[in-house]
């Protein structure tokens, strides 16, 4: 057997090559997953952007200083195991390599899942390090592995963002009509229209999204923001009214534009980029500083606080409710597209990483052929 992975280069995120390994016999306790299919967003082009910085390249790494290998959200079933407690045929959900398949080694095992414990993810943030069970997954349902996969982990980044910014009280965000706006750049993305689903179930908050022109009608059609505008219509909103600046994007134009204008920016949060080239250079900002939001680090402080069981099921109930909204089959705010084989996943890839196609399309990839 063998296994195909996609390498990216680091410093040239454009440049790939398809690379194709001989398997290595499992040791005791590890298990072989094949990985079935997986999901390709912009946050997987935030993960390779900030690779380094956010050692995003150390969950998977290739052994080769200048190239690296993009983590995915998806679905694996496990094919050979020397793992007493894990069953060939188990089919798992969790943080994959881009390739057709991976080697685990399972501890801390549950009815629900299990941690892998290599030693190279040892010292990474716990979170991704978990792989759940599909048959006692309380978020799985068959009929929407699709929107699990695309939806899932960037939800629960939005159900962060939403929780963060009320564990703050909105950093002061609030006018004298007691009304707190939050400013949301690339609007038409799935993290950001999840955090603008989440954020509109709170009295008092109004979400502006700022998208492309050619994305106005798409957002507009979510009904989650209040009010959607091109980023050139920046002059549409009162320049000193207190707002906070959520920015999934990183667009740094755009940011300086946005600092430069609203006099009463209480708070600016760096989440995505879809934005590759524009990544750095944001300095001699006016206004408060532009701070990365690291989803773990909340995901880290209300489990302390509230306990992991509560954790998840606040976060299941509100994902029960976007569910209930996306996949609506009237009027689906994402459609499934999938891509198999090497040659189609790798064409999803640079569309993905250019940033262009409909948002409504969710792209679903596969290594393999069939």
């Amino acid at each position: 057997m063998a296994v195909t992975r996609l390498l990216v280069r680091k410093d040239a995120l454009t440049r790939t090559e398809l690379r194709v390994d001989a398997d290595t016999a499992l040791a005791p306790g590890q298990v072989r997953l094949s990985i079935d299919q997986f999901a390709l967003t912009s946050n997987n082009i935030t993960y390779a952007a900030f690779g380094d910085a956010m050692h995003y390249w150390d969950f998977y790494p290739t052994g080769e200083a200048d190239w690296g290998c993009i983590p995915v959200w998806g679905f694996g079933v496990v094919v050979q195991s020397e793992h007493a407690a894990v069953a060939v045929g188990e089919r798992l959900y969790g943080y994959f390599p881009f390739a057709d398949s991976v080697v685990l080694e399972p501890a801390r095992l549950s009815p629900q899942g299990f941690a892998d414990a290599s030693a190279h993810r040892s010292a990474l943030p716990a979170v991704y390090n978990q792989y759940l069970r599909c048959n006692s997954d309380p978020f799985y349902a068959p009929e929407t592995e699709e929107l699990q996969a695309l939806l899932r982990p960037l939800f629960t980044t939005s159900w962060l963002i939403d929780d963060f910014m009320a564990d703050n009280v909105f950093f002061g965000a609030t006018d004298s009509a007691r009304k707190t706006v939050l400013l949301l750049s690339s609007a038409s993305s799935k993290t950001a229209y999840g955090t603008a689903f989440v954020l509109a179930q709170r009295a008092g908050v109004e979400v502006v999204g700022l998208t492309s022109a050619a994305n106005l009608a798409f957002c507009r059609s979510l009904g989650c923001y209040r009010r959607v505008l091109a980023y050139g219509q920046l002059d549409q909103l009162t320049a000193d009214v207190p707002c906070i600046y959520v920015d999934f994007a990183g667009n740094v134009t755009l940011r300086h534009a946005l600092h430069s204008r609203f006099t009463e920016l209480r708070y600016s949060c760096s989440i995505g980029a879809t934005h590759v080239d524009q990544l750095r250079g944001a300095r001699s900002l006016p206004g408060p500083k532009a701070t990365l939001f690291f989803a773990p680090t909340q995901i880290k402080k209300r489990h302390a606080e509230w306990g992991g069981a509560v954790f998840g099921q606040r976060l299941l109930q509100a994902w029960k409710a976007f569910m209930a909204t996306v996949a609506n089959p009237a009027a689906p705010w994402l459609v499934a597209q999938h891509h198999r084989g090497p040659s189609a996943a790798l064409a999803a890839y640079q569309q993905v990483l250019a940033g262009s196609g409909d948002p409504r399309a969710g792209h679903m990839l596969s290594l393999r052929s069939r």
